[in-house]
């Protein structure tokens, strides 16, 4: 492998009934955040069935080429079809490095694609940058330059692992959503398309889609919400979520959870803030009754303003919090609920 012959950071761009997927924007993001620092292209990778309509979105978002790969056999995500289709891409283009969102559809292609290229891939990376590897220079082995560090929580979220893979190519990484964001769009680009129509076979690996249920999650999306009020453990009981609720509805704000939340059985897993759930960046966070384990606070310490509420005044999140509140959950979150409400009414009399 010439590792010379790899240029270029590309992404791969989800997309689903053809709607692009807001991880691929996100992903574009720091795309060109990398790109910068390597002086390079950034690329798009899109795969589907009359998808061409959204290579104008992505170069809104920053993608200099999408690679347009537009076949019948790729209307809808099958493990197969896909893994080929980007495999020859990989081999026609030769990215240096591909990122790939952590969705459910992204989990199921990243790994197989690694294997297939024989590349290494590292999963979940909540931070990338361009850098040395090794990080410190160690006497009588060459430190590499340009290299992408991937760096991810390990051991449980214990520790925190930089990874490098500096002998084979493209250096791959997953990035969960709401991790990475996405730049402001820029007016009047248009995309430079490359039309690429790989050789895609079936065989004994190849599944058929016989029907597609879907479901409307009846839980809003955490990872968009502005403003979060989220519990934990310390809540004290499902029926006790009530009073977290009526705060979250007079600031127009979204309740989450922590995973303790979760394990018990009071919440939904689509409501889990953290390392095990989901990554979020709302202008406000509202921490109440969770103590602060490094889980969870991976999944939201990118907040703009921490607000943490615990009786325990030794409780880790106020470390990472902007503003704490040291008192009973159950006295301070309806008075605060209550003066929000007043100067509501006070702004409306007004």
């Amino acid at each position: 492998m010439s590792l010379e012959e790899y240029k270029g950071v590309y992404i791969y761009a989800q997309q689903v009934d053809n709607e692009l997927s807001n991880i691929a924007l996100e992903l574009l993001g720091k795309a060109k955040d990398l790109a910068k620092d390597l002086n390079t292209e950034v690329g798009a990778f899109l795969l589907g069935s009359d998808v061409e309509p959204l290579a104008a979105k992505l170069a809104e978002y920053g993608a200099d080429k999408v690679v347009l790969i537009d076949d019948p056999e790729l209307k809808d995500y099958r493990t197969e079809p896909y893994t080929q289709a980007l495999t020859a891409a990989i081999h026609e283009f030769k990215p240096d490095i591909l990122l790939i969102g952590a969705t459910a559809i992204g989990r199921d292609l990243g790994p197989r694609l690694a294997a297939r290229v024989h590349t290494g891939l590292t999963a979940d990376c909540t931070q990338l940058d361009i850098g040395n590897f090794p990080l410190v220079a160690v006497p009588g082995q060459e430190q590499l330059h340009n290299q992408l560090l991937m760096t991810r929580p390990a051991f449980g979220g214990n520790t925190i692992a930089t990874i490098a893979c500096p002998a084979f190519r493209p250096q791959m990484a997953t990035v969960r959503p709401g991790v990475m964001q996405k730049i402001e769009p820029i007016s009047g680009a248009t995309p430079n398309i490359v039309r690429f129509n790989p050789a895609i076979e079936k065989n004994n690996c190849y599944t058929e889609i016989l029907k597609i249920v879907k479901e409307k999650s009846q839980v809003a999306d955490i990872s968009e919400a502005k403003i979060l009020v989220s519990g934990g453990r310390g809540v004290g009981s499902p029926e006790n979520f009530k009073i977290l609720y009526e705060l979250a509805d007079a600031i127009g704000g979204t309740v989450s959870c922590s995973r303790a939340v979760v394990d018990a059985g009071w919440k939904p897993k689509d409501m889990q803030v953290g390392q095990t759930g989901k990554t979020v960046r709302p202008h406000v966070y509202f921490a109440i009754g969770i103590s602060g384990a490094i889980q969870h606070v991976a999944g939201m310490e990118e907040s703009d303003i921490i607000i943490a509420i615990n009786k325990d005044e030794n409780a880790p999140i106020f470390d990472v919090a902007d503003y704490g509140v040291v008192g009973d959950l159950n006295k301070v979150v309806p008075l605060l609920t209550k003066k929000i409400l007043e100067l509501n009414a006070s702004k409306e009399a007004n």
